[in-house]
């Protein structure tokens, strides 16, 4: 065998074993890729939120569409910018959105909260009067001893 056949050989080895084990020469810079997203993404979400109004951020069939729309924007500048995509950025940046704008949505997008006293008494009061009465039965049945063997 030649000499360059087997430094052939031992290319193609390299480029068909290493090669998609080894990294991208371009790669994604996440800090660019993290301006990207708060420069472009969030700006637009944020505009989007805002002609919505405050009251409306926790309706998910009026946020679903900016939401889809901010989704889309992270996976395009990851392509874009050759980055995988979901990662890390994606995450934080998500919960940076969640704690920003939808901390005070509860799953169902309303808020949780106590119900009427009128509704709420009832509740209290029979099981706390029920414990009474029956530790008050059990006192006076102690008393009379009449019946006991």
């Amino acid at each position: 065998m030649a000499v360059g056949s087997v430094s052939f050989l031992k290319a193609w080895f390299v480029l068909l074993v290493a090669g998609p084990v080894l990294p991208s020469v371009s790669g994604c810079d996440p800090d660019v890729y993290n301006k990207t997203l708060n420069d472009h993404c969030l700006a637009k979400f944020r505009l989007d939120l805002g002609r919505l109004g405050r009251g409306l951020w926790c309706s998910w069939p009026d946020t679903v569409e900016m939401y889809g729309g901010l989704t889309n924007c992270t996976f395009q500048e990851a392509v874009r910018m050759d980055c995988f995509w979901p990662n890390k950025i994606v995450d934080r940046f998500f919960m940076q959105i969640h704690r920003t704008y939808f901390h005070d949505c509860a799953r169902n997008g309303r808020l949780i909260h106590d119900p009427p006293v009128s509704i709420l008494a009832p509740f209290i009061a029979v099981p706390v009067l029920i414990t009474l009465l029956m530790t008050a039965l059990v006192v006076w049945r102690s008393k009379r001893t009449e019946g006991v063997l």
